[in-house]
């Protein structure tokens, strides 16, 4: 019985580590959350963030969605993020337009 347990086990975390980049991306699951800096929640995102305006530490940025090659998506619309003081503190998804202004 401990055998058979420890074999799922060897081939769980086997197959785990074997994730593709892709697989990867999408596994990653970290939200985004208050008080981030602009690195974390750039890494969160899974893309870079555009500088759009703002004093040094009063910054805003735009994420843009990295869809390109999907085929089946047009999806182009970005997240805006506002920073103050260094720390995320806000974020809105710009809906209305085909192409945010930073391209």
């Amino acid at each position: 019985m401990r055998a058979a347990f420890f074999a799922g086990v060897l081939m769980l975390t086997t197959i785990g580590a074997a994730l593709s980049p892709a697989q990867a991306q999408v596994a990653n699951s970290t939200p985004l959350t208050f008080g981030m800096t602009a690195d974390q929640a750039s890494q969160a995102l899974g893309v870079q963030l555009t500088y759009v305006r703002g004093r040094p530490g009063e910054e805003m940025y735009l994420a843009l969605p990295n869809v390109k090659g999907s085929a089946l998506s047009d999806r182009r619309d970005g997240l805006y993020l506002q920073f103050r003081r260094g720390k995320l503190t806000g974020w809105k998804g710009d809906w209305g337009s085909k192409r945010p202004c930073c391209d």
